[in-house]
């Protein structure tokens, strides 16, 4: 007789009993879950079907706080065996840069549009939580973070000895996604899976598969022995421009010989030169066989043929008993049911709509279709995940590598790698590879059947719960997480309700993107709307997250503008921004390789959530200056002390005046206050109460620390090298004149060469102009005033930055007063003035007329606009 468990207070004799009653229960609680954010488009039965409730819903999982709830008397346990303190103090981020590969058994079993492989989320997690503590993932793609928090319990040996921790034991996880095949995946690798009885199932289904549909994969060597197809490559047919004669692409665009594709090429029939731009597809009308509805397609042709005997590879043309069986299959129609969704109108959708591609299932040549409907009927819950992790590449988005056959040309082994599809799209390529079902079936089968005896060592049922829906709305008490980590996603980076359209068809659940927040022209999301969207998301973490507990946001993109609305989002949202590193994953994707303006590594953005106690002395205060110095202080004990790499010490740029005065301002404003103090008394001030090293500011018990450390490591890395705005310049006059007073002449050449470019609209001005603002001249020679000096400097600066920025104000009043270009420091004073005489509407009508850019990059216009458009 197997066991009893009890989830959630209730008793069963078995898992299936158990998931039978919460199933049913979660089938009463669906009318009201419809009503919130993110519930996903399907039909009840299916979102039931691939529930595993309560741990996992395919839509909001009305059970997450009675798991949290659990979950913090099971901490008392934990203490009182002493593997944990009663509440953990994190003051400091982790700043360690990070450099860990995708090679292990969960990352490469199932592909995602993203991931962070899970060993590197475990940095995070000993950091910043301890046995028994509840990490969110609101944003889980693949589930990596549940399996970083599972995996904590009972790591490899190496693992233990690579990260070099006192901390282990398992964490507990909550896992939330938009997408519906973002859940499904993070379910497959996070709940507790039977290996045996997987791989035994996953057999079963590819015995019968094979003694099937074998024969649709079967050809013929030279000599009559018999192969196995590992994939078939097919080919666009184009028309040529002089005779309209069909020519097949690969053998009249490809040079073989080379493996490259020819500029020019000649038609057989007529021997005019063609080019691909001067080229129109030939178009066939067919019989779809599964809608019983004619189908105008793109005309292609099976050129060539990869296939095995025996353990060899081999290449050949299609032979007349090819062609025979592709007949056959072509008049066959599949057995069991098949996905006929219509293909979405999207940012990623259009090129396959523009192939006559319009339901789910033609993305897949007749006879994968056929083998992947039978497929899908014999999976199971568990098993389906087979499926689905060999979709992708057998559809027609898998271009061809050319090399196989290449090689095969020049005697050499040929492999039995056919491509995969391009990263980040659905580009269907003129020339792709059919990939053969039963290959896939066991790569796939092999593949998952590592990553469930991986993680069967720590998925336990009870440590993790997951579900479908909008981060915008989470279904959890305030105060409830120990720990966010996150990878968001970045305007347009990834369009993933496009990208997951063909997995999602195939489990009969799609995402509901109406909260989806990213950039897109075919959902009329612009930059703004996707600011909006986050903002709202990191609202909710905020809400969730306890007082003096951190969020860590990885961010990969290269739009000063998308990284400057994560960062107004954020403190927007009540976060306070400590540190920014390096996440290397040791891999570059399409673009990363090819794009030179692409991001080479993720940023880690480490932010916190301010303690309850200091949040009560700061309203107790916050309308005197005190309470700016209280602010500064709790920031600073926040930030790094110290940054070595190698025999040098690097700056931290969060210690810097100009970013402590921005952190303020944004910590003012998100809570609605005015910011009581200028730029330059807030210097001024930073000398009188902290201590000053390198351009930064410590704390007297900091900068101890600090000091002795930086014995260990001389050489210094200033804060700023490049000027590619006015502040950069500012800096940067700082730290050539704080050592000398220097002549314009002899400043001059060296300034020249540290100008980078400037954004467009953004007016830098002279250096001249620079120097007299900021600056003292004696003698014809420029220096670093003294304090006060700079306070009057200062002052006298923000009242010529105000007189350019009413010049703005009066060119914007105007009916068609567009600005071109502005100075964003005039910019900057001028929002700032505007927002303590509460005239919101200046800020809106001058931010609607500066060039979009300009406001969307700067952290501070951005913010400032942000609390103005909420206000008018």
């Amino acid at each position: 007789m197997s066991e009893q468990i009890t989830v959630l207070g209730k008793t069963f004799n078995s898992e299936g009993e158990r998931r039978e009653h919460f199933r049913k229960e979660l089938r009463k609680k669906l009318p009201e879950l419809k009503k919130m954010e993110g519930f996903p488009i399907g039909e009840d039965d299916d979102i039931i079907n691939l529930s595993d409730p309560p741990y996992y819903t395919a839509c909001p999982n009305p059970w997450l706080s009675d798991f949290v709830a659990e979950w913090e008397q099971e901490k008392k346990e934990i203490e009182r065996e002493g593997r944990r303190t009663h509440d953990l103090d994190v003051s400091v981020p982790f700043t360690a840069d990070i450099s860990e590969g995708k090679k292990n058994p969960v990352y490469n079993a199932h592909t995602y549009i993203t991931k962070v492989p899970h060993p590197a989320i475990m940095r995070f997690l000993l950091h910043y939580t301890q046995p028994g503590d509840i990490v969110y993932d609101g944003f889980a793609g693949s589930g990596m973070t549940g399996v970083a928090a599972q995996c904590c319990s009972n790591p490899e040996i190496a693992t233990k000895i690579k990260l070099k921790s006192n901390n282990w034991g398992g964490r507990k996880v909550i896992l939330n996604d938009l997408s519906t095949i973002s859940g499904f995946i993070s379910n497959g690798f996070n709940r507790p899976t039977n290996l045996d009885k997987f791989v035994a199932k996953a057999t079963e289904i590819q015995k019968k598969i094979e003694d099937d549909y074998g024969w649709m994969y079967e050809t013929f060597h030279t000599d009559g022995r018999a192969g196995r197809i590992n994939y078939t490559v097919w080919s666009d047919i184009y028309a040529c421009k002089n005779c309209s004669g069909e020519m097949v692409f690969w053998d009249v665009a490809i040079d073989h010989f080379n493996n490259v594709a020819l500029d020019e090429f000649t038609c057989k029939s007529c021997g005019t030169r063609n080019s691909k731009k001067d080229l129109s597809r030939v178009w066939t009308t067919e019989l779809d066989s599964v809608t019983n509805e004619s189908l105008k397609k793109v005309k292609k042709a099976p050129v060539l043929i990869h296939y095995k005997v025996g353990s060899s590879g081999y290449t050949k043309k299609p032979d007349e008993h090819d062609f025979k069986v592709l007949e056959k299959v072509r008049n066959m129609a599949p057995k069991h049911w098949v996905p006929t969704s219509d293909v979405p109108r999207g940012d990623k959708t259009g090129e396959p709509l523009s192939l006559g591609i319009n339901k789910a299932h033609q993305f897949f040549t007749d006879r994968t279709l056929i083998c992947l409907s039978a497929v899908k009927d014999l999976c199971d819950s568990e098993t389906l995940i087979v499926l689905t992790s060999m979709l992708n590449r057998s559809s027609l988005l898998v271009k061809t590598l050319v090399s196989n056959y290449l090689a095969q040309q020049r005697g050499k082994t040929i492999g039995g790698w056919a491509g995969t599809p391009l990263d980040g799209t659905l580009f269907i390529p003129s020339i792709n590879s059919e990939v053969s079902v039963l290959s896939s079936l066991g790569s796939r089968t092999q593949s998952l059947g590592k990553m469930v005896g991986y993680t069967s060592r720590f998925n336990k049922y009870g440590n993790y719960s997951g579900q479908v829906g909008s981060a915008t709305g989470i279904c959890l008490e305030s105060n409830s997480v120990d720990y966010i980590f996150i990878d968001p996603p970045f305007g347009s980076n990834r369009i993933y309700s496009d990208l997951n359209f063909i997995n999602e068809s195939w489990i009969g659940v799609l995402t509901n993107n109406t909260d989806e927040a990213i950039e897109s022209r075919s959902q009329g999301k612009s930059l703004l709307d996707y600011h909006g969207l986050m903002y709202k998301c990191f609202k909710e973490f905020h809400r969730v997250l306890k007082p003096g507990k951190w969020m860590t946001v990885e961010f990969s993109n290269t739009s000063a503008a998308v990284w400057n609305g994560i960062q107004t989002a954020l403190s927007g949202s009540g976060f306070v921004v400590a540190n920014v590193s390096a996440l290397d994953k040791k891999q570059g994707s399409f673009n990363a390789v090819n794009n030179p303006t692409s991001v080479k590594q993720d940023l880690i953005i480490s932010c916190y959530k301010p303690s309850s106690e200091f949040d009560e002395t700061f309203r107790q205060k916050q309308h005197t200056e005190l309470a700016v110095w209280d602010f500064v202080e709790e920031h600073l004990n926040h930030l790094p002390i110290h940054l070595m790499d190698g025999n040098s010490t690097t700056a931290i740029i969060e210690r810097s005046p100009k970013i402590l005065f921005d952190r303020l301002i944004a910590f003012y404003v998100q809570k609605g206050l005015p910011v009581p103090i200028d730029a330059g008394k807030f210097q001024k001030g930073l000398r009188e109460r902290f201590v000053g090293r390198d351009g930064m500011f410590f704390t007297q018990e900091q900068v101890q620390i600090y000091d002795k450390k930086k014995a260990e490591a001389p050489e210094f890395v200033q804060l700023s090298l490049l000027v590619s705005s006015e502040q950069d310049g500012v800096l940067w006059l700082k730290n050539v004149l704080k050592e000398k007073s220097m002549k314009y002449q002899d400043i001059n050449p060296e300034w020249m060469q540290a100008l980078a470019g400037v954004r467009k609209g953004d007016v830098l001005p002279e250096l001249a102009v620079l120097l007299e603002e900021n600056f003292l001249e004696k003698e014809g020679k420029w220096y670093v005033p003294d304090p006060e000096n700079e306070i009057d400097l200062e002052q006298l600066r923000t009242k010529r930055l105000l007189k350019q920025f009413y010049e703005y104000c009066t060119q914007a009043s105007k009916p068609k007063g567009k600005i071109k270009e502005a100075r964003v420091d005039a910019l900057r004073a001028g929002f700032k003035h505007c927002y303590q005489d509460k005239d919101f509407k200046t800020i809106v009508q001058v931010g609607d007329r500066i060039p979009n850019n300009l406001l969307m990059e700067d952290e501070v216009l951005l913010q400032f606009y942000d609390i103005a458009s909420s206000r008018v």
